[in-house]
This record gives C-alpha cells, sequence and structure tokens, in this order.
C-alpha cells in the first residue's frame, strides 16, 4: 500500500479524489492502492527545554545558555492531533511507500520530515511537488515523484530555522526576563525575545524614535508661472541643505527676475516604455491588499491560501515574481480559462503572446514561480477572496499586454541668472495600462499621504518652442521638513524584506531579498505575534510601538538581536544550505556560538539592575562607567567597565 501524507484534511480529501481513493477511513481514504492521510499543521515540534533536564525547569541565569547535546522532537498539541499522529504511525507501519504530499516549501518539508521521524518510518519516501492544486498538476505531480534525499538540503535548512529560533529564543527570552523583567513568581513580565521578531520591532522602534525626535526646518521653494506652467527653479544647493533659507533671501530672488522675461532655451522631448507592474510574490501581494484593502498581512496571507486550496491561484508561499520557462506554453489555456471573467483576456486570445525575461526567467526561479491564476473558472469566492484573485488575475493579464508607450517632455527655462525647468509626461498608448482602467494598479498608485506636488506635472505640457519668451509670474512657496512616516504593515513588509533598507528600485529589490528578514511565509506571523504581546499597536494604518515595546529594545543589549542587517545576513546562511552552498554543521556551530554570546552579554551587563548603594535607582551604562539612575540625587555608585 502507498500511504500518501497531505498538509491538512481539505488537501488531502482532494489528492483522495484524484487518486480514486474514495472510501472514507477514521482520519484517511483509502483506494485503489492508496492511503491519504494529513497533517494538522506543526504535529511534531522540539522539546521543551524542561524535557530535556530538571537543571532548565527554574528560570536562572546560572542555568544558561541551554544547549542540548542533541536536539529532539515529540508530538507537540492537543488529544486530536495525538490521535492523528497515531493514525499517521500505524499506516506508514504498514506501508510499501510513503508520499510525501506536505506544502511544498522549507516549513512543509520539515513538518512532515518530523513526523516520519517520530513515526519511525523505515519505507522508501517519494516526494509530491506541486505549484497548484489543480487535478492537472496533481497527476502531473505523481508522474514526476522524486526521491525525498532530493529535498534533503530543503528539509536541513528548515530544521537550522527551527533550533536557531529555539536556541535564541529560549535564550534570550529566559536572560532578558531574569534579569530585566519587573515583578517577580507568576506576576513578572516576560520579555520575549525572537530571531525575527526583536529585528522587526526594533524597525518600528527605530522610526517612531526618529519621528519623536523630528525637528521641522522651514525653507522656501522659488517657483515661476508662466502659460499655466509651474516652472521649478534650479539653484545651487549643498548635500543636507536648502537653496533659500529666509523668506528676504526668496524675495530678493523674486524681486530680481519678476521684470524680466522667461526664455525659453531647451525643449526635449523622449519616447519611452513603461512595463507592466510585475507579477505577485506573496510580500507584494500581502503590500498591494494593504494599500488598496487595508487588509492586515496575515489576512491576505489566509485569503491567497484559500484561493490555493481552492485550486483557483498557484502555491502562494513565494517569494519571486518570476516565471519558469516551461509555463509558457501552459499561458493560453490559463488565459482562455478566465476570459469570461475578465474581457481584457479578449485581445489575446489568439495571438501570439510575449515571452518576456521581465516575465519567464528560469535563473529567478527555484522551486516556486510567481502567484497566478491556475485557469479554474474563478467560482465559489468570498467577496475578500474575490478582491485578492482579481489582483493576481489582472496582473497575469497584463503582463501579455503591449508595453505602455509614452512620451517625457522636459522644459528648460532662464529669467535673468535663474534657470528653470519643467517636467510632463504623456501616454501616447496605454498598452498593459487599458488592463486596469476600471482597476487602477494599486502598485502604480502612491498612498494619499506619499502625494507631493511632484504629480502636478505628470501630465502632458503645452507646446513650447526653443527661444519664446514672456513675462512669468515669479512665487515663493513656503515649505516646512516633515518627519519620516509611521510604518504600515505594507511598508513594514517591504522593510523585512530588504533587511531595513529602502529600496523603491524593482529589480534592487528583487537582489536583496536574499537578505531579508523571515521568510514571505512567517512575516505575517510575526507581525501578528508583535501585536498579541502588546509590542506594537494600530492606530488607522500606522504601526505604533507600545512602551513595553520600546522598553525592549532599550533593554537589548545584543546587536545581534535587534538588527535588522545582521538577521538578513542569517537568512541568507539559511537559503545557502537550501542550496547546498552552506553545512548546515557549520551554522549550528554558529548558533550555538551566537547564543552563548548572548548570554554572555546579559549576564556580564550590568545595566537595569539594583543600585548597590542607595537601593532605589537603576545601574545605568555611561560611555566607560556604570553609574546609578539617581545620581542627580546624589548617589555616589560608579564603576568602570
Amino acid at each position: 500500500m502507498i500511504v500518501c501524507v497531505a498538509e491538512k484534511p481539505s488537501v488531502g480529501a482532494y489528492i483522495a479524489n484524484v487518486l480514486g481513493a474514495k472510501q472514507r477511513k477514521d482520519g484517511y481514504f483509502e483506494g485503489n492502492g492508496y492511503q491519504v492521510t494529513w497533517t494538522f499543521g506543526h504535529l511534531c515540534a522540539l522539546l521543551d527545554p524542561q524535557e530535556y533536564t530538571d537543571q532548565w525547569k527554574a528560570w536562572s541565569l546560572s542555568s544558561l545558555p541551554m544547549i542540548p547535546p542533541r536536539f529532539s522532537i515529540k508530538v507537540s498539541g492537543d488529544e486530536g492531533v495525538h490521535k492523528q499522529f497515531n493514525v499517521i504511525k500505524s499506516l506508514i507501519a504498514e506501508a510499501d511507500e510513503v508520499i510525501n504530499c506536505g506544502d511544498a516549501g522549507q516549513e512543509g518539508e520539515l513538518i512532515q520530515r518530523w513526523v516520519y521521524q517520530q513515526a519511525g518510518c523505515k519505507c522508501p519516501v517519494k516526494r509530491l511537488w506541486v505549484n497548484s492544486l489543480t487535478e492537472e498538476a496533481i497527476r502531473e505531480g505523481f508522474r514526476q515523484l522524486k526521491d525525498q534525499s532530493e529535498y534533503q538540503h530543503l528539509y536541513e535548512a528548515g530544521m537550522m530555522r527551527a533550533i536557531g529560533d529555539w536556541l535564541l529564543g529560549m535564550n534570550a527570552t529566559r536572560a532578558y526576563t531574569i534579569r530585566y523583567a519587573r515583578g517577580t513568581g507568576k506576576d513578572r513580565q516576560v520579555l520575549s525575545v525572537g530571531r525575527v521578531q526583536t529585528p522587526t520591532l526594533a524597525l518600528v522602534v527605530k522610526r517612531q524614535a526618529e519621528i519623536d525626535h523630528f525637528v521641522p526646518r522651514t525653507y522656501w521653494e522659488l517657483k515661476t508661472n508662466y502659460r499655466d506652467t509651474l516652472f521649478n527653479a534650479q539653484l545651487p544647493v549643498e548635500e543636507g541643505e536648502y537653496a533659500i533659507t529666509s523668506e528676504e533671501q526668496g524675495q530678493a530672488l523674486v524681486d530680481s527676475i519678476k521684470d524680466l522675461p522667461l526664455v525659453i532655451t531647451s525643449v526635449e522631448k523622449k519616447k519611452g516604455t513603461e512595463f507592466a507592474p510585475k507579477l505577485y510574490d506573496l510580500t507584494s501581494l500581502q503590500v498591494d491588499c494593504n494599500k488598496k484593502y487595508s487588509f492586515s498581512a496575515e489576512q491576505t496571507l489566509q485569503l491567497i491560501q484559500s484561493l490555493y486550496e481552492k485550486r483557483l491561484t498557484t502555491y502562494p508561499r513565494v517569494d519571486t515574481t518570476y516565471l519558469s520557462d516551461d509555463i509558457y506554453p501552459k499561458v493560453p489555456g490559463t488565459l482562455a480559462g478566465i476570459k469570461d471573467y475578465f474581457p481584457q483576456v479578449a485581445p489575446l486570445l489568439g495571438a501570439k503572446l510575449p515571452k518576456s525575461k521581465k516575465v519567464f526567467d528560469n535563473k529567478k526561479v527555484t522551486d516556486h514561480h510567481a502567484i497566478i491564476p491556475t485557469g479554474q473558472r474563478p467560482d465559489a469566492m468570498t467577496a475578500d477572496e474575490k478582491k485578492v484573485y482579481d489582483l493576481v488575475a489582472l496582473h497575469f493579464i497584463a503582463a501579455f499586454y503591449p508595453e505602455c508607450e509614452v512620451s517625457n517632455t522636459t522644459v528648460l527655462a532662464k529669467a535673468g541668472e535663474i534657470d528653470f525647468k519643467v517636467t510632463g509626461r504623456e501616454v501616447l498608448e496605454p498598452g498593459w495600462r487599458a488592463v486596469f482602467d476600471k482597476d487602477p494598479d494599486p502598485s502604480d498608485k502612491p498612498d494619499e499621504a506619499e502625494k507631493s506636488e511632484e504629480t502636478e506635472n505628470a501630465k502632458s505640457l503645452p507646446s513650447f518652442t526653443k527661444g519664446e519668451s514672456g513675462p512669468h509670474a515669479p512665487l515663493l512657496k513656503e515649505k516646512t521638513t516633515t518627519p519620516p512616516k509611521y510604518y504600515t504593515e505594507a511598508t513594514l513588509l517591504r522593510a523585512m524584506e530588504t533587511a531595513g533598507k529602502t529600496v523603491e528600485n524593482d529589480e534592487l529589490r528583487e537582489a536583496m531579498k536574499e537578505n531579508g528578514i523571515g521568510r514571505p511565509s512567517t512575516r505575517a506571523a510575526i507581525i501578528e505575534k508583535l501585536y498579541q504581546r502588546k509590542y506594537i499597536q494600530k492606530q488607522g494604518k500606522s504601526l505604533r510601538a507600545t512602551q513595553v515595546g520600546i522598553d525592549l529594545i532599550h533593554t537589548i543589549i545584543s546587536p545581534l538581536l535587534k538588527s535588522a542587517e545582521l538577521t538578513g545576513l542569517w537568512e541568507k546562511k539559511l537559503r545557502e544550505i537550501e542550496r547546498g552552498e552552506y553545512q548546515a554543521q557549520d551554522f549550528l556551530t554558529e548558533l550555538k556560538e551566537m547564543t552563548s554570546g548572548v548570554v554572555k552579554d546579559v549576564k556580564t551587563n550590568k545595566a537595569g539592575m539594583l543600585c548597590p548603594v542607595c537601593r532605589q535607582g537603576l545601574i545605568i551604562r555611561g560611555n566607560t562607567r556604570y553609574g546609578c539612575s539617581r545620581w542627580r540625587e546624589g548617589c555616589t555608585y560608579a564603576e568602570p567597565f
């Protein structure tokens, strides 16, 4: 008998139907030589500290760091979870072959492998790897089963991620809670520290501090109105400074040119093209759904996961916006399947579809391609699912439309000794933009708060001629510098993707994904965890760090724990393990050293402890010495470090 283990009951039921295993049993389906069963998420997990040794039951600094000589797993969950595990175990014990039908990703591989280990699996294991749950994709996947050994690196990366989270999370949480948390016993506040959640929280806290300490500056811009077009003065300015820093200075410039004609010195028109928006990976879909519909990252993940399980879209937990070459011949069929729901498909039917490297690139696709429709009839969707599905489908359709042709105009002018400039843009042929006529592309629209005067001239200009001149109306515009914007879920996801660096360019963002913090599949859960632990809260769309979250980040002394960049480098190594370019054992050695270093930092740092002299203040850290927070009240405690 061949035993198939799916990721959840609904997926198991569909696979069973495709395979002809129609007989329902307790916890599995059977028939046609197959038994199809399923897991419930993480059936197995690493042991808790106290399950390794009694010495780790009590929380004490002396017992840290906790580094098991060998990590072990257990069945984790309620009675229902244990019952289902026993079903899987009994089926595997009698199986001739097991087929891993789990989620086709790092986490899914880990979940399944641990179940097989705990069940004592001895028979051969094959791997089903599919990009969608359509019947065609599943049948094709079963024709191309691979041996489990081909996914060993994927499993090792998932295991190192879990062990890393355990080592740093368990040790850092205990260390910081013991040393710095308020209260005692059951009333003691637990300071939860995590490998990804803490640097993510640090991003929010840092941005909030920048806003809180922002000092606005007033400056002026010189503009002039000529033929109902606003030209901007091009004044010399040093980096970080403003050309006009006082109203008197600006008025003097206005007075110097107001009676002089404005002369057009150059008119340059360049034709250009705009490419269609990229296909979706999970993060970009979460970003657009947050911008357009205010969906949380977790909500979008649930919606796109549901669409995947309804066989309407492909595998969602991806970090690429490209398709592999083998998808190209299937595109006409996919488009034909959704033509009745999207009239924009009609011009593409029967036409030769373009094959752009901006869409198809095998080098940019590893295990899964970008999120696209499967071509199944998009029926039985909730209202919110339809919103997400439409975004995915419209981006897919737009990818095969012609490029948008534009004309970019730059006009230079001069009044006296002052140069002026204005730019304009005109759409000559809308191309792919026609796909979004009724539903504008969200990735092309700035948030309301991001709109600026620069958008005023993002339109066609009057016809100017070089050498023409005439009267104009110079004016001063008073401006005030504005603080950075609070993170929204959309911008925080982007910051996690780029390890905290602000990146507007899509190509550069793609290159930086390797160093992002967290995985596309886990970032939503990390943000939710920060909400649950009351480290952040939402005000409108803005994310604000709570005082508890701010205090935690200020308490943490180890840069490893709160640096998005350092955590991003760690993520890069995990990806290298997945590709077989870095040894898991070497990474484990690094993990143990990092963990020991974090604990040592806490043990040797006296900041935050009760002052030994006055017994009222707390020890604070200066540049070279420790001191008491009550030094202004006369406490004499001081000690070098």
